[in-house]
Protein backbone atom coordinates (compact mmCIF):
# COMPACT_ATOMS: atom_id res chain seq x y z
CA UNK A 1 0.00 0.00 0.00
CA UNK A 2 1.29 3.44 -0.94
CA UNK A 3 1.27 6.31 1.57
CA UNK A 4 0.43 9.68 0.00
CA UNK A 5 1.42 12.66 2.16
CA UNK A 6 -1.05 15.46 1.44
CA UNK A 7 -0.32 19.08 0.66
CA UNK A 8 -3.41 21.28 0.42
CA UNK A 9 -2.70 24.69 -1.08
CA UNK A 10 -4.69 27.83 -0.35
CA UNK A 11 -3.39 31.27 -1.29
CA UNK A 12 -0.04 29.66 -2.10
CA UNK A 13 0.36 28.23 1.40
CA UNK A 14 0.23 24.72 2.81
CA UNK A 15 -2.94 24.45 4.91
CA UNK A 16 -5.42 21.95 6.33
CA UNK A 17 -9.18 22.34 6.51
CA UNK A 18 -11.57 20.54 8.84
CA UNK A 19 -14.23 18.60 6.90
CA UNK A 20 -13.49 20.77 3.87
CA UNK A 21 -14.70 23.96 5.54
CA UNK A 22 -12.95 27.06 4.22
CA UNK A 23 -13.75 28.90 7.45
CA UNK A 24 -11.74 26.37 9.48
CA UNK A 25 -8.21 26.75 8.10
CA UNK A 26 -4.85 26.06 9.73
CA UNK A 27 -1.69 27.22 7.93
CA UNK A 28 1.15 24.75 8.41
CA UNK A 29 3.72 26.24 6.05
CA UNK A 30 4.22 29.26 3.84
CA UNK A 31 6.33 27.08 1.53
CA UNK A 32 4.56 24.02 0.06
CA UNK A 33 7.65 23.21 -2.03
CA UNK A 34 9.83 22.81 1.05
CA UNK A 35 7.09 20.72 2.68
CA UNK A 36 7.12 18.41 -0.34
CA UNK A 37 10.90 18.08 -0.14
CA UNK A 38 10.64 17.29 3.57
CA UNK A 39 8.17 14.49 2.85
CA UNK A 40 10.49 13.12 0.18
CA UNK A 41 13.44 13.14 2.59
CA UNK A 42 11.29 11.09 4.99
CA UNK A 43 10.86 8.43 2.31
CA UNK A 44 7.58 9.35 0.62
CA UNK A 45 7.03 7.55 -2.68
CA UNK A 46 4.12 9.59 -4.04
CA UNK A 47 2.67 13.02 -3.20
CA UNK A 48 -0.96 14.14 -3.11
CA UNK A 49 -1.54 17.85 -3.81
CA UNK A 50 -4.87 19.71 -3.82
CA UNK A 51 -5.46 23.24 -5.09
CA UNK A 52 -8.18 24.27 -2.65
CA UNK A 53 -8.72 27.63 -4.33
CA UNK A 54 -9.11 25.82 -7.63
CA UNK A 55 -11.64 23.39 -6.17
CA UNK A 56 -13.77 26.25 -4.95
CA UNK A 57 -13.45 28.49 -8.02
CA UNK A 58 -13.58 25.83 -10.73
CA UNK A 59 -10.18 26.30 -12.34
CA UNK A 60 -6.60 25.86 -11.04
CA UNK A 61 -5.37 28.84 -9.05
CA UNK A 62 -2.04 27.45 -7.80
CA UNK A 63 -0.73 25.67 -10.90
CA UNK A 64 2.65 27.40 -10.67
CA UNK A 65 3.14 26.20 -7.08
CA UNK A 66 2.19 22.68 -8.11
CA UNK A 67 4.62 22.87 -11.02
CA UNK A 68 7.43 23.96 -8.68
CA UNK A 69 6.61 21.06 -6.36
CA UNK A 70 6.73 18.57 -9.23
CA UNK A 71 10.09 20.00 -10.36
CA UNK A 72 11.57 19.95 -6.85
CA UNK A 73 10.91 16.32 -5.97
CA UNK A 74 11.87 13.06 -7.64
CA UNK A 75 8.70 11.23 -6.65
CA UNK A 76 5.50 11.39 -8.72
CA UNK A 77 2.83 13.93 -7.83
CA UNK A 78 -0.93 13.57 -8.17
CA UNK A 79 -2.87 16.83 -8.16
CA UNK A 80 -6.49 17.94 -8.10
CA UNK A 81 -8.66 20.97 -7.54
CA UNK A 82 -10.62 22.79 -10.23
CA UNK A 83 -9.81 20.42 -13.08
CA UNK A 84 -12.83 20.64 -15.38
CA UNK A 85 -11.48 20.11 -18.90
CA UNK A 86 -9.04 17.93 -20.83
CA UNK A 87 -7.12 21.12 -21.63
CA UNK A 88 -6.56 21.73 -17.92
CA UNK A 89 -5.55 18.10 -17.45
CA UNK A 90 -3.02 18.43 -20.25
CA UNK A 91 -1.67 21.69 -18.81
CA UNK A 92 -0.97 20.11 -15.42
CA UNK A 93 0.49 16.96 -16.93
CA UNK A 94 2.77 19.16 -19.02
CA UNK A 95 3.85 20.92 -15.81
CA UNK A 96 5.20 17.65 -14.45
CA UNK A 97 2.18 16.24 -12.62
CA UNK A 98 2.06 12.45 -12.95
CA UNK A 99 -1.65 11.95 -12.25
CA UNK A 100 -4.48 14.49 -12.28
CA UNK A 101 -7.63 14.13 -10.21
CA UNK A 102 -11.14 14.73 -11.50
CA UNK A 103 -13.77 15.51 -8.89
CA UNK A 104 -16.77 17.76 -9.52
CA UNK A 105 -16.23 17.56 -13.27
CA UNK A 106 -16.64 13.77 -13.22
CA UNK A 107 -20.03 14.14 -11.55
CA UNK A 108 -21.26 16.95 -13.78
CA UNK A 109 -19.76 15.66 -17.03
CA UNK A 110 -19.19 11.87 -17.02
CA UNK A 111 -18.18 11.98 -20.67
CA UNK A 112 -15.10 13.94 -19.60
CA UNK A 113 -13.97 10.78 -17.82
CA UNK A 114 -14.48 8.72 -20.96
CA UNK A 115 -12.54 11.27 -23.00
CA UNK A 116 -9.79 11.40 -20.36
CA UNK A 117 -9.50 7.62 -20.47
CA UNK A 118 -8.93 7.83 -24.22
CA UNK A 119 -6.43 10.71 -24.02
CA UNK A 120 -4.62 10.14 -20.72
CA UNK A 121 -5.05 6.46 -19.91
CA UNK A 122 -3.64 5.65 -16.47
CA UNK A 123 -2.75 9.29 -15.75
CA UNK A 124 -5.88 10.40 -13.95
CA UNK A 125 -7.94 9.40 -10.93
CA UNK A 126 -11.54 10.13 -10.01
CA UNK A 127 -12.22 11.58 -6.57
CA UNK A 128 -15.27 10.12 -4.90
CA UNK A 129 -15.94 12.45 -1.96
CA UNK A 130 -18.86 11.24 0.13
CA UNK A 131 -21.01 12.88 2.76
CA UNK A 132 -23.46 10.45 4.43
CA UNK A 133 -22.79 8.01 1.60
CA UNK A 134 -23.58 10.46 -1.22
CA UNK A 135 -21.10 12.13 -3.56
CA UNK A 136 -20.28 15.77 -2.75
CA UNK A 137 -19.11 18.34 -5.31
CA UNK A 138 -17.98 21.97 -5.72
CA UNK A 139 -15.27 21.80 -3.08
CA UNK A 140 -17.64 19.70 -0.92
CA UNK A 141 -20.20 22.51 -0.76
CA UNK A 142 -22.95 20.54 -2.59
CA UNK A 143 -24.23 16.98 -2.39
CA UNK A 144 -25.31 15.00 -5.47
CA UNK A 145 -27.91 12.24 -5.78
CA UNK A 146 -25.32 9.52 -6.44
CA UNK A 147 -24.23 7.02 -3.79
CA UNK A 148 -20.47 6.66 -3.62
CA UNK A 149 -20.46 3.01 -4.72
CA UNK A 150 -22.75 3.44 -7.73
CA UNK A 151 -20.84 6.50 -8.87
CA UNK A 152 -17.50 4.68 -8.56
CA UNK A 153 -18.82 1.75 -10.60
CA UNK A 154 -19.99 4.18 -13.28
CA UNK A 155 -16.54 5.80 -13.37
CA UNK A 156 -14.89 2.40 -13.69
CA UNK A 157 -17.18 1.64 -16.61
CA UNK A 158 -16.07 4.86 -18.33
CA UNK A 159 -12.40 3.93 -18.06
CA UNK A 160 -11.18 5.23 -14.70
CA UNK A 161 -8.45 3.04 -13.19
CA UNK A 162 -8.03 4.75 -9.81
CA UNK A 163 -10.63 5.94 -7.28
CA UNK A 164 -9.74 8.30 -4.44
CA UNK A 165 -12.42 7.80 -1.81
CA UNK A 166 -12.88 10.41 0.91
CA UNK A 167 -15.35 10.25 3.77
CA UNK A 168 -15.83 13.97 4.40
CA UNK A 169 -17.10 13.45 7.95
CA UNK A 170 -13.70 12.01 8.89
CA UNK A 171 -11.51 14.49 7.00
CA UNK A 172 -9.24 16.47 9.31
CA UNK A 173 -10.92 15.05 12.41
CA UNK A 174 -8.20 12.54 13.45
CA UNK A 175 -10.88 10.01 14.38
CA UNK A 176 -9.81 7.19 12.07
CA UNK A 177 -11.04 6.28 8.59
CA UNK A 178 -14.50 4.90 7.91
CA UNK A 179 -13.31 1.32 7.45
CA UNK A 180 -16.71 -0.14 6.65
CA UNK A 181 -17.29 2.40 3.86
CA UNK A 182 -13.77 1.84 2.53
CA UNK A 183 -14.24 -1.93 2.52
CA UNK A 184 -17.56 -1.56 0.71
CA UNK A 185 -15.86 0.57 -1.93
CA UNK A 186 -13.08 -1.99 -2.44
CA UNK A 187 -15.78 -4.62 -2.95
CA UNK A 188 -17.79 -2.43 -5.32
CA UNK A 189 -15.11 -1.89 -7.96
CA UNK A 190 -12.29 -3.81 -9.57
CA UNK A 191 -9.85 -0.90 -9.75
CA UNK A 192 -7.45 0.71 -7.27
CA UNK A 193 -9.03 2.48 -4.30
CA UNK A 194 -7.04 5.12 -2.43
CA UNK A 195 -8.45 6.01 0.99
CA UNK A 196 -8.61 9.56 2.29
CA UNK A 197 -10.00 11.10 5.45
CA UNK A 198 -9.37 10.39 9.11
CA UNK A 199 -6.10 8.44 8.99
CA UNK A 200 -4.62 9.10 12.42
CA UNK A 201 -2.17 6.39 13.52
CA UNK A 202 -0.35 3.21 12.55
CA UNK A 203 -3.36 1.05 13.39
CA UNK A 204 -5.37 2.91 10.75
CA UNK A 205 -2.66 2.21 8.16
CA UNK A 206 -2.62 -1.50 9.01
CA UNK A 207 -6.43 -1.74 8.97
CA UNK A 208 -6.65 -0.09 5.54
CA UNK A 209 -3.97 -2.38 4.16
CA UNK A 210 -5.81 -5.42 5.52
CA UNK A 211 -9.05 -4.57 3.68
CA UNK A 212 -7.30 -4.21 0.33
CA UNK A 213 -6.86 -0.46 0.01
CA UNK A 214 -4.17 0.39 -2.58
CA UNK A 215 -3.10 3.68 -1.02
CA UNK A 216 -3.77 6.00 1.91
CA UNK A 217 -3.68 9.80 1.81
CA UNK A 218 -2.42 11.21 5.09
CA UNK A 219 -2.63 14.89 5.95
CA UNK A 220 -3.37 16.32 9.36
CA UNK A 221 -1.88 13.35 11.23
CA UNK A 222 1.53 14.13 9.72
CA UNK A 223 1.29 17.84 10.51
CA UNK A 224 0.17 17.35 14.10
CA UNK A 225 2.54 14.47 14.81
CA UNK A 226 0.03 11.71 15.60
CA UNK A 227 1.60 9.68 12.77
CA UNK A 228 5.24 9.46 11.73
CA UNK A 229 5.67 9.25 7.96
CA UNK A 230 8.62 6.85 8.02
CA UNK A 231 6.78 4.47 10.35
CA UNK A 232 3.62 4.72 8.23
CA UNK A 233 5.56 3.79 5.08
CA UNK A 234 7.08 0.78 6.83
CA UNK A 235 3.68 -0.38 8.08
CA UNK A 236 2.15 0.04 4.64
CA UNK A 237 4.93 -1.87 2.93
Amino acid sequence: MVIYPAIDIKDGKCVRLVQGRFDDVTVYSDDPVEMACMFERAGAQYLHVVDLDGARLGSPQNADVISRIAAAVGMPVQAGGGIRTTETMEMLLDKGVKRVILGTSAVNDPMLVKKAAEMFSGRFAVAVDARDGFVATEGWTRTSGFTAAEFARKMEGLGATVIIYTDISRDGMLKGPNLRAMEEMVGAVGIEVIASGGVTNLEDIINLKDIGIAGAIVGKALYTGTLDLEEAIKAAG
